[in-house]
């Protein structure tokens, strides 16, 4: 399946974005996270955690933790953020193994876990607009049993311009 691309062109397709993928994750997900500092893969992660719980709630970024977790009605949320590892094997001391065995994983800075990286994941690449101001847009890719389950959160779309 081709990537999906979707407009993000305000905080709210944001949040839409979020709150349209939360009720699709389960234990076992991993969500990476791609995309330049300042686009929103912060943001991003903690619009899909506030959603996962139902309700508002303080999602510090783990910046300088490396990773903060979440229990939510589905199940536990990791929230990684792993732009300071210096070499892959450093996420494993970050619990990283029973995360993604029984965890939603949201990952930031995927990129960093080199050969570590699951094959089924859900990638979504964060990207600036052409516009100035929040023009964003997210491209979503499917790996391993991903690839299905995306066409059918977004059956016969190809591109998503959001509300």
């Amino acid at each position: 399946m081709a990537p999906l691309t979707r407009r993000l062109v305000d905080p709210d397709a944001t949040a839409a974005l979020a709150a349209d993928l939360a009720p699709h994750l389960r234990p076992g997900d991993v969500i990476a996270l791609n995309g330049p500092l300042g686009a929103g893969k912060t943001t991003l992660a903690r619009l899909l955690i506030t959603a996962l719980a139902g309700r508002p709630m303080e999602v510090p970024s783990p910046t300088f933790t490396l990773v903060q977790a979440y229990d939510v009605p589905a199940g536990t949320v990791w929230h990684f953020d792993l732009y300071r590892l210096g070499t892959p094997d450093e996420v494993l001391e970050l619990d990283w193994d029973d995360a993604v065995a029984d965890g939603i994983v949201l990952v930031e800075w995927p990129d960093r876990l080199g050969p570590l990286i699951p094959g089924h994941r859900l990638d979504i690449d964060l990207r600036f607009g052409d516009q100035s101001g929040d023009d964003r847009s997210a491209l979503l890719t499917g790996h391993g049993g991903w690839a299905q389950r995306l066409t059918g959160i977004m059956p016969n779309v190809t591109t998503v311009s959001d509300r």
